[in-house]
C-alpha cells in the first residue's frame, strides 16, 4: 500500500511539472500561421523599399564601373496572377549583367532606402516567427544559385539556401528556417523578429558569365503571429517602447 501511495504522489508531481512546463512554452506550441508578402516590387506597394546591386570583384570593368544594372519591369508570373485580366499595376525586379571571368562570382541584392549615390542599406523586417520564405524567380537555365541572408536579434547573420537557378521561366524558390535560427526568448517581448539583409546570386565555376538576365517577384513568408496576451502587454510592443523611450537597440 505504501509503495502504491508513493507511486501516486510521483505521478501527480509529474503531471504538475508537465502542466507548468507547457505553460512556459505556450507560445512555442500555439500557432497562428499567416502568409505575408514582405516585398512585392509593385509600384503601388507603400513599403518604400528600394534595392541596389553590389557585384564581386569581376563584376566591374577596367574603369571600376559595375557591369550590373537593375530595373523594374512590367511583368509577372502567370502561375501567381494568371493573365492579369484585371490589369493590375504589376512589376518585377530585373537584373542584367556579366563578369569578366568564370569562378565563384556573386551579386548582392540589397534592400534599403534612396537611390544611386544616396542609397543606404536597410534590412527588410520579417514579421512574427518565420517558418518558410519563398519568392518567384525567372530563370534562364544557367547553373547559378540563390541564397538569403537573415539577421537575428543578436546581430548574427544566417545564410539560407533558396536553390538552384538551373530552371526555365518562372519558378517558386523557398527555404525553411531551421530551429537553430533564434526567433524568441524567455524575456518580454518574447518574439524577436528576423531581418532580411540581402539576397545573393552566385555563379558556379564551370558556367558562362558573359551575359545574364534574371527577374524576381513577391518575397513572401509563412509566419507564426501568435502571442500570449497578458495584463500590460502593450508596454512590450516595439512601437510603444519607442514612443516612451525613443529609439532603442
Amino acid at each position: 500500500m505504501k509503495r502504491g501511495f508513493g507511486t501516486s504522489i510521483c505521478l501527480i508531481a509529474i503531471v504538475f511539472l508537465l502542466f507548468f512546463s507547457s505553460m512556459a512554452v505556450a507560445d512555442e506550441l500555439t500557432t497562428r500561421l499567416v502568409s505575408a508578402v514582405v516585398e512585392s516590387f509593385d509600384p503601388g506597394d507603400a513599403s518604400g523599399w528600394t534595392w541596389a546591386l553590389f557585384p564581386s570583384k569581376f563584376g566591374y570593368d577596367s574603369q571600376g564601373n559595375s557591369m550590373w544594372e537593375l530595373r523594374y519591369v512590367e511583368a509577372w508570373p502567370e502561375a501567381l496572377f494568371g493573365k492579369n485580366k484585371q490589369a493590375e499595376d504589376l512589376q518585377v525586379l530585373g537584373l542584367h549583367g556579366k563578369f569578366t571571368r568564370k569562378g565563384y562570382n556573386y551579386v548582392e541584392i540589397v534592400p534599403g532606402e534612396g537611390e544611386g549615390a544616396n542609397f543606404q542599406s536597410k534590412a527588410l523586417p520579417l514579421p512574427g516567427r518565420v517558418n518558410t520564405m519563398d519568392l518567384w524567380v525567372w530563370c534562364a537555365n544557367f547553373d547559378y544559385y540563390l541564397e538569403a541572408h537573415v539577421r537575428d536579434y543578436r546581430g548574427i547573420v544566417h545564410v539560407l539556401p533558396l536553390g538552384s537557378l538551373r530552371k526555365t521561366g518562372w519558378n517558386n524558390l523557398s527555404t525553411i528556417f531551421p530551429g537553430s535560427v533564434p526567433q524568441a526568448t524567455h524575456y518580454i517581448p518574447r518574439t524577436r523578429p528576423l531581418e532580411l539583409t540581402k539576397l545573393v546570386l552566385w555563379t558556379r565555376p564551370h558556367e558562362r558569365v558573359d551575359d545574364y538576365y534574371i527577374y524576381l517577384d513577391q518575397i513572401k513568408v509563412l509566419t507564426d503571429l501568435f502571442e500570449t496576451r497578458f495584463d500590460g502587454d502593450n508596454l512590450a510592443e516595439i512601437d510603444e517602447v519607442q514612443k516612451i523611450w525613443g529609439q532603442t537597440d
